[in-house]
């Protein structure tokens, strides 16, 4: 038996009484005048950050009037598209506005802030809070019945030890996140040194030479002069399926639906020309190109992972040129006049092998640390999930004692 059930065994063998949000806990009253506020203590609702991540630092502060003064232990919520799921606990005092929630408990001795925390984090939290939103094209929670959210209130040790318990399933995924964070961190930088070549009459200045400093060998050309970019072939949706042979990309990284033919083969580099504007692409197997797709036919002087990471490392370059309107579009010109180096084939297939190894820890869904935070993610979900739900003593709205 463990430790928490053990705890439940003891303190409430026969059930936890539930209440009503507005029972334990009310919306700050508190105001705090602007003067006091800084970026640091200020949170607004687009400091907030989707999926549970917590905040970010502010970046402005409004131009004037009292903001809402919150403290430390406080659970804020934003309340405006209630589907990002933003919550944050408050590590410090400060001031937010009217379109994030500020949460506080009544009595700390009977409800613990870290305990409420991840009562309110929960998935089937934001799912009630999603069904009770008001509008359509900016949804907006609905306060009231955010107040009107059933809450199990276990004796305090019971709480503590599942807070115990979530926190080292956090701590874990954080660390894997950092993990992952660093991986990429080096990918890029390693990316970045066997990408860079000298360009002709000139020298690299880097902490590690390297033998490419004199490489004559290297050649850099516009695309266009040994790559062909052509344009893919539109689709009609109605002929799309849900599920199907080949993978149709169109304005996006994410299949578009899936169609009977292909018009690309296996190991081709893509970059989409709207929508997601950009976005660099490569496919290992047969696919549909959509019209908004451009697909690179290599040579056999190009390998076309070689190529894919030239790209990659040029993305924000060719993101500059993406022309920003209702539809941001970038034109197949941009792409063929990106002068990229070339060097032997030997060198392109070196490259590749040790930046596919990189790309393989940091992105494969399969074996990656991607998949391990995702399976930790899933496996802490369960468990909160099962951690928080408790046989009910009693109805709703018995006072607390």
């Amino acid at each position: 038996m463990s430790r928490l059930d053990e705890l439940i065994e003891e303190l409430c063998p026969d059930g936890v009484k539930y209440y009503q949000l507005s029972e334990i806990a009310h919306y700050s009253s508190e105001r705090m005048k602007l003067s006091e506020a800084t970026l640091e203590n200020y949170v607004g609702v687009e400091n907030l950050l989707q999926n549970k991540q917590g905040k970010i630092l502010a970046t402005s502060l409004p131009p004037n009037g009292n903001v809402i003064r919150y403290h430390s232990g406080d659970v804020l919520i934003g309340n405006i598209r209630p589907y990002l799921r933003k919550i944050w606990l408050a590590n410090q005092d400060g001031g937010t506005n009217g379109d994030v929630l500020t949460i506080q408990i009544d009595d700390r001795n009977i409800v613990t802030p870290e305990f409420l925390y991840y009562i309110l984090s929960s998935e089937q939290f934001f799912i009630y809070d999603n069904q009770n939103a008001k509008g359509s094209k900016m949804p907006r929670g609905d306060k009231t019945a955010v107040m009107k959210y059933s809450v199990p209130v276990p004796p305090i040790p019971i709480q503590h030890e599942i807070v115990r318990i979530l926190d080292s399933f956090t701590e874990l995924i954080a660390k894997l996140t950092s993990e992952l964070t660093a991986r990429k961190m080096q990918y890029e930088y390693y990316r970045d040194l066997l990408l860079t070549f000298p360009k002709p009459n000139e020298i690299i200045l880097t902490d590690r030479q390297t033998d490419r400093q004199t490489d004559e060998t290297v050649r850099w050309i516009k695309i266009h002069e040994m790559i062909q970019i052509k344009r893919g072939i539109r689709v009609v949706r109605k002929q799309l399926q849900e599920k199907g042979k080949y993978a149709v990309y169109q304005n996006s990284l994410v299949p578009l639906g899936y169609y009977d033919n292909n018009n690309r083969s296996a190991n081709t580099v893509f970059v989409i020309g709207a929508g997601a504007a950009g976005e660099i692409g490569f496919s290992y197997v047969d696919f549909w190109a959509a019209d908004d797709c451009f697909c690179f036919e290599c040579t056999e002087n190009i390998n076309s992972r070689f190529l894919y990471y030239v790209l990659m490392k040029n993305k924000e370059q060719i993101a500059k040129k993406v022309r920003r309107s209702s539809v941001p579009r970038l034109s197949r010109e941009v792409l063929e006049n990106l002068k990229i180096p070339v060097p032997c084939i030997e060198e392109q297939n070196r490259i590749v092998s040790i930046l596919d190894r990189f790309n393989s820890l940091c992105s494969d869904i399969v074996t990656g640390l991607p998949a391990e935070i995702t399976a930790r993610q899933k496996q802490y979900e369960y468990y909160r999930d099962k951690l928080l739900t408790f046989k009910s003593e009693i109805a709703l709205n018995k006072p607390i004692n």
